[in-house]
């Protein structure tokens, strides 16, 4: 198993939860033992065996593929590193060998401690399924600090807003002048911040990359480079477009994201008064919250869904995220930052029901009010509360 993600996610901790013995290759003595010999060091310990680091030593790799042709066990290693790292880069792709993981920062159902049982897309899915009932969602107010306190664990746990921020702003630091380079050639650290910061504030929208490069006073070429390290240390994210030959027009234009919305403060200078005065900033800050919720519940879902977005040419429908299965059913979601959601809200959802027919499992209006309701079968108007709920 290969678990990836943001830097300090709980990568590490979660993994020694589920392995039988740990080898630490950002210890030297550990590091040295698997240089001298990786065969050896890696064919003592209870299983699973937790690699943490690995890319200290990609050696280390080649005895675990050594060892795994030897005996198709399953369950045998747990491999965790850099947010960055990929086995392909190391020459090794893991393909029939390794699962790949991807951890994202904590979620509402974490923090509040309902993980049990299927989360909120399981429902969704299921065309029988009644309205989650909701009555006593939190408030607008509520959502906006979830979101700026993020789902990084260190900062969601911050016990005040001033530690918060100093923790934040030092991982933005080490990000752009530490990070990167376990994944690129040496950056920039001052171009880079300056894109990153031009990224959270272009977050959940679809810029056009000349605006980007404009506002960030770096050329395409660099911007390019920029895009694939950042969304390589699962920091950004650039959510497909999605096709369907039932529609005409769609843009293709990726939608961008900034993957844990506890950095908009260091990057974007935000706080929670400033997002409160500002509907095109709260409107970003609620959908990129919402995004950041989803990450994890895709990935526990079998077979995985994509998630997607839609927006035509003309800018008449856009539609903030669908979830694509892999037969092509969709549930398709819009996120409004308000606490009296009506049925215009739904427009979107409805003109994509009526072209794509049976396809539509389920569309979903997510709000800030206190209360999920529903007017037609297919479609809910949910609290944002419901996905833990």
């Amino acid at each position: 198993m290969l678990i990836v993600g943001p830097r300090s996610a709980g990568k590490t901790t979660t993994a020694e939860r589920h392995a039988g013995s740990v080898l630490r290759l950002d210890r030297p003595a550990e590091r040295g033992a698997v240089l001298a010999d990786p065969d050896a060091a890696i064919a003592v310990g209870d299983r699973p065996l937790l690699i943490d680091e690995w890319q200290l030593v990609p050696e280390v790799l080649s005895a675990v593929k050594r060892a795994v042709d030897q005996d198709f066990t399953g369950g045998q290693f747990i491999l965790t590193g850099s947010a960055a790292s990929d086995l392909t880069q190391s020459g090794w792709a893991g393909t029939g060998r390794l699962v790949r993981i991807a951890l994202w920062g904590m979620t509402g159902r974490e923090l509040s401690g309902a993980t049990a049982g299927p989360g909120l897309l399981a429902a969704a899915s299921d065309p029988t399924a009644a309205l989650p009932e909701i009555t006593d969602g939190p408030g607008l107010r509520d959502y906006v600090e979830q979101a700026l306190r993020g789902g990084l664990p260190q900062l969601a746990q911050a016990t005040s807003p001033r530690r918060r921020a100093l923790l934040a702003d030092a991982y933005v630091e080490q990000l752009v002048t530490r990070d990167v380079e376990a994944v690129a050639d040496r950056r920039n650290p001052t171009l880079l911040r300056r894109y990153l910061r031009v990224l959270a504030a272009s977050t959940a929208g679809t810029p056009a990359v000349e605006r980007l490069i404009e506002a960030a006073s770096i050329d395409r070429i660099t911007a390019a480079a920029y895009d694939d390290v950042l969304d390589l240390l699962m920091v950004t994210q650039r959510v497909p477009a999605y096709v369907n030959n039932r529609l005409n027009r769609l843009a293709r234009r990726p939608k961008r994201y900034l993957t844990d919305p506890g950095l908009l403060g260091p990057l974007a200078g935000i706080d929670e008064r400033a997002v409160l005065r500002d509907a095109d900033l709260l409107g970003r800050v609620i959908d990129t919250y919402v995004a950041a919720q989803l990450r994890p519940e895709l990935e526990l879902t079998s077979p995985r869904p994509q998630l997607l977005h839609l927006r035509d040419t003309n800018g008449d429908h856009e539609i903030d995220l669908i979830v694509e299965q892999p037969d092509g059913s969709v549930i398709a979601i819009e996120i409004k930052a308000t606490a009296a959601p009506t049925t215009d809200d739904a427009r979107h959802l409805r003109w994509l029901r009526d072209r794509i027919g049976d396809r539509f499992q389920r569309g979903i209006v997510f709000h800030t009010g206190p209360r999920s309701f529903q007017h037609e079968p297919e479609i809910w108007y949910l609290p944002i509360a419901a996905l833990w709920r």
